[in-house]
């Protein structure tokens, strides 16, 4: 977990914060940066919206957002992260939705489908990603691996 210390040493050295709006890695992604001695001074907020039901009253994804959608699309992933930064304070925020599988895929939306949001400032850049993991916690993994390298890139 080099990545995630490098991250939090750059995000304190910038002085600034980051909130996450989670489901398919279940608060993995913020465990993973509270994990570090002194993400208190970067982390911000941390939210575990694993339902449709937590997204919507939560976090305000309007429902014909994941009725027409799903709870794994782009559309409900910019949503995610632009009601995410309305409440949290930070300077940047994350959110992530996706397929852990091993059930739930279909054709269009198979297991391992993830979208990485990140929002800075008034800048959005919502990332679709498949990867070809053999389970749940690898998947999560290289998804929260991804969102640190995507949080580096813009930092």
């Amino acid at each position: 977990m080099n990545n995630i210390n490098n991250l939090i040493r750059t995000l304190k050295r910038k002085k600034i914060k980051i909130s996450c709006a989670e489901s398919c890695t279940g608060g993995l992604l913020a465990s993973s940066i509270t994990s570090v001695s002194g993400a208190s001074k970067i982390f911000n907020l941390g939210l575990v919206t694993y339902s449709n039901q937590a997204k919507i009253k939560i976090l305000k994804v309007n429902k014909n957002i994941i009725k027409k959608y799903g709870a794994v699309s782009y559309q409900c992933c910019i949503s995610m992260v632009n009601n995410l930064s309305k409440i949290s304070n930070a300077n940047i925020n994350i959110s992530v939705t996706g397929i852990a599988g091993p059930k739930g895929g279909t054709k269009q939306k198979p297991v391992g489908l993830v979208y990485i949001g990140i929002k800075k400032g008034n800048k959005i850049k919502i990332n679709r990603y498949v990867f070809k993991n053999k389970n749940r916690k690898s998947f999560q993994r290289a998804t929260v691996k991804k969102a640190f390298e995507l949080i580096l890139g813009i930092i």
